[in-house]
Parts: structure tokens; sequence; C-alpha cells
């Protein structure tokens, strides 16, 4: 499948939208695509980034899936041999085989935030193994390596809630953050971005590293477009074979048919990879242009209203008293204290229009400013809660 997203394009396209507040409505994020002049499927991913950034994690597949949704049928003797595949699981399995790497290389779809929370999920493990370099290709600088969290400046997907989070969590860690976007397009980019990296390696060396991108720059092999992508070339420059992870082929989609045929098959409770009865791991069917391992995710349960893959680790409900929302509908901002004054990203995000909504945001132990908004995206309550 052909991706039209391409970062500097996007940022281009939203420009407009640049001096206000990143998190919309529902009914405002329809309005300004609808406003839009693009394509149809230019829209639609123009839609699930804003929905994804605004925490509606199932608008923002649904609109993806609006252009990318596809039917796909699987033959008996694709049936029979996926059917004997032995899931094992993936967090479990990298953070072994990141023991032995110097070079990890994991990508993400920009509208799908389970996979930042997926990331985040292997930051300590990695740390633990000697990963102390983190490359993220959305950031703009790495002024946050002082500041200790993301800011609105910080970056464009940054600025969605579990970005926030994953950034949030490896500075604590201890992890130092950079960043590699480079200028132009296809072949242009993919050799910029090896080279930034390549440069950062140079200047750092006390450690490995991790790198964090979207799509088919983590892709080794042959590229039709890009010839090589950043993972090929960043091989190239080092002469280290990176590990390379895919978690946007098998991930779910807005509905259970548009979801790969593995996947059906699989209906795992946690993420997993795959092995055959040689205990070799199937990373896809196609040998020209590929990674080292591929991850299917599950398919996402709600509970309470919220995707049930937010609770990660110490992550817990908290239910906001109906006394602190007086108008709705209402966007619910949670901040880390002393973040909101200095434009941080909010810990997460819901929206509710009516008192009788789900009201429960997920939080990790801290202390929080929540922030209440109304439709004009006026403040109509600030109050501190402490998750214990």
């Amino acid at each position: 499948m052909k991706l039209l997203y391409s970062l500097a394009l996007l940022l281009v396209s939203m420009a407009g939208y640049g001096q206000e507040t990143p998190y919309w409505f529902t009914d405002d994020i329809r309005k300004k695509v609808a406003d839009s002049t693009q394509s149809q499927s230019w829209r639609s991913q123009m839609a699930a980034t804003y929905y994804s950034i605004s925490g509606q994690y199932k608008p923002a597949l649904e609109s993806w899936d609006i252009t990318f949704g596809r039917v796909k049928k699987l033959s008996t003797a694709d049936s029979l041999r996926f059917s004997k595949l032995i899931p094992v699981n993936a967090k479990e399995y990298i953070l072994d085989k990141a023991g032995n790497e110097q070079i990890v290389i994991l990508n993400e779809a920009h509208h799908n935030a389970s996979h930042r929370t997926f990331a985040s999920s292997l930051l300590q493990g990695l740390y633990d193994k000697g990963y102390r370099y983190l490359g993220v290709e959305t950031l703009a600088n790495d002024s946050l390596n002082t500041t200790k969290f993301a800011a609105l400046n910080s970056g464009y997907y940054s600025k969605e809630p579990e970005f926030g989070n994953f950034i949030y969590h490896a500075l604590k860690i201890g992890f130092t953050l950079f960043p590699y976007e480079a200028e132009g397009n296809n072949k242009e980019r993919e050799i910029g971005e090896a080279k930034n990296i390549f440069d950062f390696m140079q200047k750092n060396k006390e450690g490995k590293y991790l790198i964090y991108c979207g799509y088919q720059h983590a892709y080794e092999g042959v590229h039709k477009s890009w010839e090589k992508t950043m993972a090929g070339r960043l091989s190239d420059l080092t002469g280290i074979n990176p590990f390379t992870i895919d978690q946007t082929q098998f991930s779910e989609k807005s509905s259970l048919k548009f979801n790969e045929p593995l996947l059906r098959l699989v209906k795992n409770t946690v993420p997993v990879v795959l092995k055959d009865g040689n205990q070799e791991i199937y990373n896809g069917e196609d040998k020209e242009l590929y990674t080292d391992i591929k991850i299917i995710h599950p398919v996402t349960k709600y509970i309470k209203g919220r995707p049930d893959w937010m609770l990660i680790e110490n992550r817990k409900f908290y239910k906001i008293p109906a006394s602190k929302v007086s108008i709705y509908p209402a966007l619910v901002l949670a901040y880390r204290k002393g973040e909101f004054e200095k434009q941080g990203i909010p810990a997460d995000i819901i929206e509710v229009n009516t008192s009788k909504d789900h009201h429960f945001l997920i939080l990790d132990k801290g202390k929080y400013e929540i922030v209440v908004k109304d439709k004009e995206q006026k403040i109509t309550n600030r109050f501190e809660k402490t998750v214990k």
C-alpha cells in the first residue's frame, strides 16, 4: 500500500492552524477537514492525525480507513499455514533480542497512538540493556533534554498525549533524545535522516541506540521509490545491521473486516510475534522490503469507554467528578503539574458531550492539573489531582 504520508507536506498543510491549540473537538475536526481543498485521500489522512492528537483513537482509525481500508481474503492454504504459527510475547522477545544488538529501529503509524504506548513499555528494559540514546523522527530540537518533558514546540506528532508520555518516560528513565528529520522527500529524505543519525552516533558512543520512526523508514531491502530506506542507509553508514521492528502491517483497523487475515486468526490479547515450527520468526510475505520482525497487536477492547492498551504498568482510571464539568461539550485535559503553563503535552485527553458520557481519564501515578475547556476553547475549570 502506497502511503501519501509525508511529514514535511503534512506540516505545510497544517501551517494555517499553527497558532491554534492542537486539541480540538470532534465537530471542529470535521469542519476543518471539510473546509480543506485537498483530495479525499489527503483529507482522511489529515483527519486521522487530528483525531489522534486530540485523543480520539477510534475516529482516527475510521478516518484512515476511508482511504486505506481494504477487505483481504485468505486462501485455504495460507489459512492452514498461518494456523501453525506460534505466538510469542513481543515485548519479551524484543528485549531478549535487543541485548545482542546495537541499533533497534521501531516504527509506528502516525495516527495510531497505541504504537507509542507499546514503545514506551520497552524503554526501561532497553535502558537496562545499555540503550542510552533515542532518536525521534518528529522532534524539532533537543531542548527537551533540559526541560525533561515535551512541549508544543518540540515537534508535530509529539503533541499527541501518548507520544508525550513516551517522551516523558524516556527522559525520566535517563535516555538522551535527539532529532534526525531531514529536508526533502523520497530518496533525499532517507539519505538525510540516516546521515543525521550517523553524525549523532559519531559524537555519542557511550551506549546503544533506539530509533523511532514512521512506517517504511524502518524497512530493510529495496524500496520502489527510495531505493534504500533510512534503515538500510544507516546500516551502510555504520556497518551495523539494525534490529528492525514493524508495528504497522498487523495493527487493527477500524473494522474487523479490514484487519489483516493473520490478525483475525491469531486472536491474541497482548502484542506478539509469530514463530514457525522451526522457531523461525514470521516477518511477512514481502522478501524485497521487510523488517526483522512484525508485531501483531491485539484488537482493542474498551473499558469505561477507553482503550484497554492505555492501562499499562501503574496507570489507573480517574473519574472526573460531575461537579467539575459545568458546560457541555467539554474537553478535559490532564497535565503533569507545572507543565500546563509551559505549553507541555497533556498526559491524557477526553471529550465529553453530555453528563451521561464516560468521564474517565487514564493516568500514571503523580500530581496533575486538570483543565476543562468549553466549545470555544475557554477554560471553565482548573483543579489539581494526585493519583496514588
